[in-house]
């Protein structure tokens, strides 16, 4: 069709509302959707926004290149190294780079030189055999260097090593970090106190969206918690702030998964953070499910016994095949008459059951399994096993067979069967994670009803576990404490079932209300509310959402807040109006990695915010790697072996590392040794 004319189009308006006459024939342009025109006016503002930034950029860039010119001009002013400088500086770079090597294979620097350093069968330390092997292999630098140097003397002083090693993993956790400030919102995530260098440390994970709309989880380092609360809090503040550099007002999560007495001591650290930061609200941890961290959480000590337990099982069962094809036959001789039980039971011990939702009921279906295979393991008439193994086989059996163990297994059972689905569906799709918070107080309520008949509850599960104790043989005890108690005191009995109800059963019930009504804090709830924003969860809920009555705790995140309820109903119009082949996103992730979402700058933000809390699960496994990474370290490496410096290269291997950049820091900050060498 030809226009013999027309008259210009000089607004959206206009282009889309008009009709244009021609000559000849009525034009008519077809009409787009107001939705389209207010998406339209968010998408000018963020252009808008892109120009500001696209004209800082450019600023930047002319300072980079002034600051590149003046580089170039100082370094011609700069007097060249002289050869021994250089010499030295080749040979730093070769100590970094076997340094480097040795952390990122886990191969301890030390081997068996400290341990027999008298013994005739006296090996060097596994750096110095590697010095020897690159110098045996023609490494020229290494060769000039220690020619000279007697045969049994150490190339490099242990003291020099440990220094260098610092440096190592300070150039390493600076890569991360500054990932991080780059993106500026983050989480902090801690895990179960572990042992390094004699000393009872807190690993520390930090999670943030990078600049490629990926959640991240990466290991940062090893934090020393021996210490009261509030002097930890102090100390946390000072690692994150000044020696990380990173800024706590843009912290948004915190998530501690600790277990026995350091749970209410990090659990308290992480309060006085959120009394000064509260937007770091706390949560659950995704990788972990909610029933073991309510467990972990209690300060009990038969709960801690059980949980402790399970991971000696755990661990036992996994060091051969063979113990676990012993106790699927176990599961077999107990469950001969119910073939589907025995089947699933054997399908379970394949995985990392401990660490389910259902991790107890499951502990209570195999109870009879376990002890008989761990008696079989220990009696050991075939001679099959060794003694190590028999005797660890001989420890988790006395611990199954103790009623204390018994009955307390039973009323977590029970106690936490109320919070399974909720915990389930936090660490599901976005969709359920949505939902569950809004079910909360239905699990709150449910839990305070049996708070309210907990004489009527106990007596069910106490009446369970006596029952399950008669079939396994284990008589119905006190604990030998009380009983020691009970005679210094008074000259009473105890009857173990009001004993029992006063010592497990209204404690478990009361700080599991306690701790879901803290963790799931008024800003934990709204922030979860948000997820509306995610166009599957939207869509289940008709586009009828209000995020704005939940959006103001993050106001302040947004690149242009005022324009948010206006860009927010852009949003919702744009996918309650999508094509029949377009399909809702169903995650964070897949949402910000949508192309159109930059176009609502406001939505786009918001969504990088709310990634962040460590609640919502890491889509992609690759980037997750850390804490599993962290887990095979501390399984792989015996305790005396263990290093801070070490793990963190082992941990983050795929960090990329700059040797020169981590000579140039040794040498600023130990010049005098520089001189000596």
């Amino acid at each position: 069709m030809k226009i013999t004319s027309c008259r210009p189009i000089v607004s959206l308006q206009d282009f889309f509302y008009n009709r244009e006459k021609s000559t000849d024939h009525f034009y008519t342009i077809p009409l787009v959707p107001v939705w389209f025109v207010l998406i339209r006016q968010a998408h000018l503002g963020y252009v808008e926004i892109l120009a500001e930034q696209e004209q800082l950029n450019k600023e930047n860039e002319n300072s980079l290149q002034n600051q590149t010119h003046e580089c170039e001009e100082s370094e011609e002013d700069l007097v060249p190294l002289t050869p021994e400088e250089k010499e030295i500086k080749d040979y730093l770079k070769s100590l970094f780079e076997i340094l480097v090597m040795m952390g990122k294979q886990n191969i301890p620097l030390d081997g068996h030189g400290d341990e027999e350093e008298d013994s005739e069968s006296f090996t060097p330390s596994n750096f110095q055999a590697l010095l020897e092997y690159r110098i045996n292999a023609g490494d020229e630098v290494l060769r000039k260097r220690f020619e000279m140097t007697a045969v049994n003397v150490e190339y490099c002083p242990i003291l020099q090593q440990k220094q260098m090693m610092e440096i190592c993993e300070s150039c390493i956790r600076e890569e991360v970090l500054r990932e991080v400030r780059e993106c500026r919102f983050f989480s902090l995530v801690t895990d179960d106190v572990v042992e390094v260098t004699g000393e009872c440390h807190l690993p520390l994970f930090l999670r943030f969206v990078d600049e490629a709309n990926n959640l991240r989880e990466e290991f940062i380092g090893f934090f020393p918690c021996e210490a009261d609360e509030d002097t930890l809090a102090e100390r946390l503040h000072a690692e994150i702030t000044e020696k990380w550099g990173l800024n706590m007002e843009y912290c948004r999560g915190q998530a501690h998964v600790c277990s026995g007495h350091y749970a209410a001591k990090i659990k308290a650290v992480g309060a006085k953070l959120m009394e000064k930061y509260p937007l770091a609200v706390c949560t659950p941890c995704s990788s972990c499910s909610l029933n073991i961290w309510l467990a972990k959480g209690l300060p009990l000590p038969s709960v801690q016994i059980v949980l402790l337990t399970l991971k000696k099982i755990d661990t036992f069962f996994s060091k051969s095949p063979l113990l676990l094809a012993e106790l699927e036959n176990s599961i077999s001789v107990v469950y001969q008459n119910n073939e589907d039980k025995a089947n699933e039971l054997r399908e379970l011990c394949r995985t990392q059951w401990i660490e389910r939702h259902d991790a107890f009921d499951t502990a209570v279906d195999l109870l009879d399994s376990l002890l008989l295979c761990v008696d079989s393991v220990n009696e050991n008439e075939s001679f099959r096993w060794n003694n190590d193994i028999s005797f660890e086989a001989y420890m988790i059996s006395e611990s199954l067979a103790d009623f204390e163990f018994v009955v307390t297994l039973v009323i977590l059972k029970n106690a936490l069967s109320f919070t399974r689905a909720f915990g389930k569906n936090l660490q599901g799709q976005t969709l359920d994670v949505f939902f569950a918070a809004s079910s909360l107080t239905a699990v709150l309520h449910s839990l305070n009803e049996i708070m309210d008949n907990i004489e009527v509850y106990h007596e069910f599960w106490f009446e369970e576990a006596t029952i399950l104790a008669a079939r396994l043989e284990i008589p119905v005890k006190l604990p030998r404490t009380c009983l020691r108690r009970n005679r210094m005191e008074s000259g009473f009995e105890v009857v173990p079932e009001s004993f029992y109800k006063e010592y497990l059963s209204i404690p478990i019930v009361v700080r599991i209300i306690q701790e879901l009504k803290d963790i799931f804090s008024d800003n934990h709830l709204k922030a979860l509310k948000c997820l509306s924003l995610v166009p599957s969860v939207m869509g289940q809920l008709k586009f009828n959402t209000s995020e704005e009555n939940n959006a103001d705790m993050y106001r302040n995140d947004l690149p242009n807040p005022d324009t948010l309820p206006a860009e927010l109903h852009c949003w919702r119009i744009k996918w309650k109006h999508r094509g029949k082949d377009v399909e809702l996103p169903s995650t964070i992730y897949e949402t910000l990695h949508l192309s159109e979402v930059k176009f609502f700058p406001n939505v786009y933000s918001f969504l990088k915010v709310l990634c962040t809390l460590p609640i919502i699960k890491v889509e992609n496994n690759k980037y997750e790697s850390g804490r599993k990474r962290l887990k095979a370290y501390l399984s792989n490496t015996p305790v005396n072996h263990r290093s801070k410096s070490l793990a963190l290269l082992n941990i983050n291997y795929d960090v990329k590392h700059d040797l020169d950049l981590m000579v140039d820091t040794y040498t600023k900050m130990y010049p005098e040794k520089t001189d000596q060498q």
